[in-house]
């Protein structure tokens, strides 16, 4: 098990030798995924497991966990948010091979060279972790936005000098 994460591997001799990386990367580092947060705060701690199955199928375990930032679209502020990896990639060479892979394995399509950037391949599953629409569990609407459907005293007024008030008399 090593600690450091190179920048390219070797992915046939990765599953060969069943080789495993462990450690933690700072979020600031995978450029990509800055891009769709609202800071670059915090650590994404990280497994990568190579192997093959009883199948034959090469394949990558991922594991990361990291606490982005994002901004809640209910409340515009910004908030953390723990994301979680646990996925199994299966390697193939050619995308037709991704036929061949088994349920609830994902295709990962390795460069004619078996060159492999593990930053990568982590940044990718936490750019596809992340929500749509990221919302704070924790937020609430605010009290202008939850009162406008209560009837007020000036509604009544509002009604008479609405433009659209003679058809709803012609209508009736």
């Amino acid at each position: 098990m090593s600690v450091t994460l190179p920048e390219s591997v070797d992915a046939w001799r990765m599953v060969s030798a069943r080789r495993s990386f462990e450690g933690s990367m700072p979020v600031a580092a995978l450029e990509r995924l800055c891009g769709a947060l609202a800071g670059s705060e915090g650590e994404v701690s990280f497994r990568l497991d190579f192997g093959r199955d009883e199948l034959g199928t090469d394949y990558v375990d991922v594991h990361a966990q990291a606490p982005l930032t994002m901004i809640c679209q209910r409340t515009l502020e910004p908030f953390v948010l723990p994301v979680t990896v646990d996925n199994r990639l299966g390697l193939i060479r050619r995308e037709r091979d991704e036929a061949g892979l088994p349920p609830g394995c994902e295709p990962l399509l390795v460069a004619e060279d078996g060159r492999l950037h593990p930053a990568d391949v982590i940044e990718d599953e936490l750019l596809l972790v992340l929500p749509l629409v990221p919302v704070n569990p924790d937020s609430s609407l605010p009290d202008a936005v939850i009162d406008r459907g209560a009837a007020r005293p000036g509604d009544v007024t509002e009604q008479e000098n609405n433009p659209f008030a003679v058809l709803r008399e012609l209508k009736k």
